[in-house]
């Protein structure tokens, strides 16, 4: 619980940058504010961008009552790993998540932005939005074979609970079912790692198709990424 909620509302200066917090509760909060300014070298500043360059917004991840946190976890590391920058998280029938396995996610949920539902007609309302077309892991007779799908085009992928799999409510609202092509006695892997082969199966895609070497997140997206990231301000555009 907040005790100091007197907001700071002086504007300062740092390095030529004029800074105005409109409503922050702790002087503690300011103080941190231009720690993470001095630490964004410009080394690493770069290195952001790169990451920012490279990040897909048309693929994504669903995880349907994923109750493993650690799980959880692993799949945000993939997904950053691979430059997806919005997971979905969806709950109907557990609790909504408060946190993640940390050791599992080495600290990658802080880069990517978690998206929450416990409503799943609001889930795929949002997904409809961005995503052309949704599938999910489920074995069935019209399923097809997970490097049969066209990875290139905005796709969602939902992958379900460690026990009982993706729901009959969501395979009836995705548009199709793929499954990992497997071999052995036990056909089935853990969802962190069947989710790390499918999204490097869209990623060899996306490569080939060169996906990776343009900037897709523009807009009031990228400047939100940005500021939150701590990017470097960009200096005044010099007069004419």
């Amino acid at each position: 619980m907040l005790r100091n909620q007197n907001p700071v509302k002086e504007q300062f200066s740092l390095s030529g940058y004029l800074f105005k917090p409109r409503r922050i509760f702790r002087v503690r909060m300011v103080r941190w504010f231009i720690v993470l300014y001095l630490t964004m070298t410009p080394e690493r500043n770069d290195r952001l961008s790169s990451v920012l360059n490279k990040r897909q917004p048309d693929l994504t991840v669903v995880l349907e009552n994923v109750f493993d946190p650690h799980n959880i976890s692993a799949v945000m590391r993939t997904c950053d790993a691979v430059g997806i920058q919005d997971i979905y998280i969806l709950n109907t029938k557990i609790p909504p998540h408060k946190k993640w396995g940390a050791k599992s996610s080495s600290s990658a949920a802080k880069w990517l932005s978690i998206h929450q539902f416990t409503d799943a007609a609001a889930c795929f309302s949002e997904l409809r939005k961005h995503f052309k077309k949704i599938y999910t892991t489920h074995l069935s007779t019209d399923a097809v074979g997970l490097h049969e799908l066209n990875l290139t085009e905005p796709v969602a992928l939902v992958f379900g609970n460690e026990h009982s799999g993706v729901s009959e409510e969501i395979i009836a609202m995705a548009d199709g079912n793929f499954i990992i092509p497997q071999v052995g006695i036990i056909r089935s892997l853990n969802i962190s790692v069947a989710c790390a082969v499918s999204l490097y199966e869209a990623f060899r895609q996306k490569t080939n198709a060169g996906h990776y070497n343009s900037v897709k997140l523009e807009g009031n997206k990228l400047r939100t990424l940005r500021d939150e990231w701590g990017f470097l301000p960009h200096p005044p555009a010099a007069s004419p």
